[in-house]
């Protein structure tokens, strides 16, 4: 996030390549985070979690994004998938990283 600016020092700013690689971090996040494996280490080893408030508020966050985890295995391969060869093609020269600011 920190460019070559035209007077030689470097300066802040945000392109294409940062808004693609942060997308690449939320969808394995979300990923990761639905994972029903993940339920398990947050609550599935109890029987009742009525007696544990900060267990079961947990095992119910990741109980809802785990409806969805297919749909963020999906999304997650295309956008790692898109997030590589975009890299490869900006370092090689055939794409350029545009800057917003």
């Amino acid at each position: 996030m920190w460019f070559p600016g035209a007077d030689g020092r470097e300066h802040f700013g945000v392109g294409i390549g940062t808004l693609v690689l942060t997308a690449n971090v939320v969808c394995l996040g979300l990923y990761t985070f639905s994972c029903h494996s993940l339920r398990h280490i947050v609550g599935g080893v109890f029987d009742v979690l009525s007696n544990k408030p900060i267990r079961k508020k947990t095992y119910d966050c990741v109980s809802a994004l785990n409806k969805r985890h297919m749909l963020y295995a999906w999304v997650s391969l295309f956008v790692v998938g898109f997030s590589d060869i975009y890299v490869r093609l900006v370092s090689t020269g055939v794409w350029k990283d545009f800057r917003f600011f």
